[in-house]
Order: C-alpha cells, then structure tokens, then sequence
C-alpha cells in the first residue's frame, strides 16, 4: 500500500510533453465529434427544460 501511495504522489513521469499530447487528442476528439456533442447537449437542455416546467 505504501508503494502504491508514493506512486501516486510521484511526478517524475508527468511533464509538459505528454500533458500537450493529451490537450491534442482532446481537441481533435472534439473537433471530430462536434456536431454530435452539440446535438447531445441540446438534447439533454431540452429535457431538463421540460421536465422543469413540470414541476
């Protein structure tokens, strides 16, 4: 457990090349989805609007 807890806690692993990589991939997975996520949320607003007047 004690390995474990000091893995965590250890940031050599952890620098700006990979956190860039990340936000890339980000990004361009948004960019490839964005029509569906739009569609998504609006989907999800419309529910909670409706459901809202409801109560």
């Amino acid at each position: 457990m004690r390995n474990f807890k000091s893995f965590i806690k250890e940031e050599d692993g952890m620098g700006t090349v990979e956190i860039v990589l990340i936000m890339v991939v980000l990004i361009a997975l948004v960019a490839l989805f964005k029509d569906s996520i739009k569609k998504l949320v609006e989907t999800i607003l419309k529910k909670i609007s409706t459901n809202a007047n409801k109560i």
